[in-house]
């Protein structure tokens, strides 16, 4: 088991890694719309968060060895459903045709207020990431 760690994406926030490597499969933590630099929020709509726990989780499956298209399965928790449709157009420009298995489930709240949060699964073999 490897912990994976970057500054390209925010530090946890409490006692978890960004992501832990294992068994050829990459575990991220979820990603909510943080600068890395700054911890700062950004976006006041759900889209805009989206964008920014993409951008986040991308620099967190790079520094693992994997990469967008090598994502098997992701979860996408919204605080509420009346932004799958935004979330979805987003999720959808980032992932293009890859079509990993995926839940998005309606929390009462996440951290820092986000209206986002994205994790996700990857493979470390794929051939996509070689």
């Amino acid at each position: 088991m490897n912990i994976i760690a970057t500054n390209k994406a925010p530090a946890a926030i409490g006692p978890y890694s960004q992501a832990i490597a294992a068994n050829g499969f990459l575990f991220t933590s979820g990603q909510i719309a943080l600068l890395p630099e700054t911890g700062e929020m950004i976006g006041s709509t759900a889209a805009a968060q989206a964008q920014q726990c993409l951008v986040n989780l991308a620099h967190v499956l790079q520094a693992g060895g994997a990469a967008i298209n090598t994502i098997l399965k992701t979860t996408i928790f919204l605080t509420t459903m009346d932004d799958f449709a935004a979330v979805n157009e987003v999720y959808q420009q980032w992932l293009g045709d890859h079509r990993p298995a995926r839940s998005t489930v309606a929390v009462a709240a996440l951290p820092k207020n986000a209206l986002v949060e994205i994790e996700c699964v990857a493979s470390l073999y794929a051939s996509e990431n070689k």
